[in-house]
């Protein structure tokens, strides 16, 4: 029987850095994963293939509709769908043998198959083929989540798919429903979008995208419906109807409406399906999350949890900082992640980017604060560029004027929110950035205003 010191079961982003973590710290380490590809659902069927989908199809409708303005005339441009699903995919391979490739480079045992909690220091790993149980001092949880539905609706993958079936589509569906208005929604809903699709959005709240600051998500929400999305607001699902080529959503109070696939977007739960969790004893709430301490131990000796399996936001990202900080925890004695600084990024166009509190959670918490926005229109390179849409918005505490949040909607949002991430990891104020030098021209510049605007003292506006 294999023995090792660390043993991660799931090679998503949480898991696979985990485990190159551990053994950069000298532990003999072994990762459990069924698929064939390391990197999990984020690089498989998820952040990376929808990132390249999203790219592909801005230069696609850049190039039908984008570029006259700049004196760029293209005629005949053409859709090649499977050439563009190919890239997608030579992307996710080429980043899945570079994962298998760090696996080799530290010296991580791979075992392929399903991992399966026996009980105190054992895993059973199950391939099609056999059964193969490995003992080790530590177990890391990082299985991640799986794609939700409403009560009553069955995701089948042809009329009604998830985000990973809507990454894979073999034609452009001339209408399509998104059942969502969250992240993956509105991503996915914006590549078929450009790519010729009309595309519904039907939210069940009152806004997009909940949980964020609610003044940068109601611009958004005008941005995109001037782009062509449609929304129906406040629409509850109560069911589809599939017929031989198309599908009827059912929303309560209002006609069937009709289209050609179904993307189901209400978010995400954790997977934690034959994980033997119960007969390991490990403690999960109501909705499925594994219960965890600040060290990310469950109430099980020797195992842990990261990531989506915790709860919280669930981004990559996170769970790449839970999975270091986990490990450092166990072997180097501290670890710890600031929940105050995980950046989240929406890769619409234009992006929408935010970090630390928003305004309506600052209200209702009692905190003073002071508000500074600088808008786009005002800077230099988005003129250049032609990015006028968007501002950045910073809010800092109004005794001490530490920065608390920032929001940013408009190009380049998810590269801009870095140096306010940092900013608010070290306790900086808005006179920091204010008083940082920017290179002109930039799109950072408007990051310099809006910490200006806190005081009341911008420049350019």
């Amino acid at each position: 029987m294999a023995q090792f010191d660390l043993v991660v079961i799931g090679a998503g982003p949480g898991g696979y850095v985990a485990a190159i973590r551990a053994a950069q710290l000298g532990e003999k380490v072994a990762i459990i994963e069924k698929e064939k590809q390391l990197g999990g659902t984020c690089l498989r069927v998820g952040c990376i293939p929808s990132k390249a989908l999203l790219e592909s199809s801005h230069l696609y409708e850049m190039a039908n509709e984008g570029l006259k303005e700049r004196g760029i005339s293209i005629s005949k441009v053409q859709l090649e769908l499977s050439t563009m699903m190919g890239h997608k995919q030579g992307v996710v391979d080429s980043l899945a043998r570079g994962i298998d490739g760090l696996m080799k480079k530290n010296k991580i045992e791979r075992f392929a198959g399903h991992g399966q909690l026996l009980g105190t220091g054992k895993v059973s790993v199950k391939s099609k083929s056999d059964e193969t149980i490995i003992e080790a001092d530590h177990i890391l949880l990082a299985t991640g989540s799986v794609p939700s539905s409403l009560p009553g609706i069955e995701i089948d993958g042809e009329f009604v798919g998830s985000s990973t079936d809507a990454l894979k589509y073999d034609e452009v569906p001339k209408q399509l429903i998104v059942i969502g208005g969250g992240v993956i929604g509105l991503e996915l809903g914006a590549v078929w979008r450009r790519l010729g699709s009309q595309v519904t959005v039907l939210e069940y709240l009152d806004r997009i995208l909940p949980g964020l600051d609610s003044e940068i998500a109601k611009e958004a929400l005008k941005t995109f419906r001037k782009q062509g999305i449609k929304f129906e607001l406040g629409a509850k699902v109560t069911g589809v109807k599939t017929n031989r080529k198309t599908v009827d959503v059912i929303v309560e109070g209002k006609e069937p409406i009709r289209c050609d696939k179904v993307l189901m977007a209400v978010g995400r739960r954790p997977n934690i399906s034959s994980l033997g969790l119960e007969q390991a004893g490990v403690e999960v709430d109501k909705r499925g999350f594994v219960q965890v301490n600040d060290k990310y131990q469950t109430n099980s000796k020797g195992v842990y949890a990261i990531g989506d399996l915790i709860g919280g936001a669930m981004l990559a990202h996170k769970a790449e900082e839970e999975g270091i900080a986990c490990v450092e925890g166990l072997y180097s004695g501290y670890g710890h992640v600031n929940y105050q600084a995980i950046p989240g990024v929406v890769y619409t166009d234009p992006e929408i980017a935010t970090v630390g509190k928003t305004e309506e959670e600052l209200k209702e918490e009692g905190v003073e604060y002071n508000k500074g926005l600088f808008p786009y229109m005002a800077n230099g390179r988005a003129q250049a560029s032609g990015h006028l849409e968007g501002k950045v918005k910073i809010l800092a505490h109004a005794k001490t004027d530490r920065v608390l949040g920032v929001h940013i909607i408009g190009a380049q949002a998810g590269e801009l929110i870095a140096e306010c991430v940092a900013a608010i990891e070290f306790g900086a104020s808005s006179e920091d950035i204010a008083r940082t030098c920017h290179a002109h021209p930039t799109l950072s510049e408007t990051v310099k205003e809006a910490a200006l605007a806190v005081q009341k003292r911008t420049i350019h506006m």
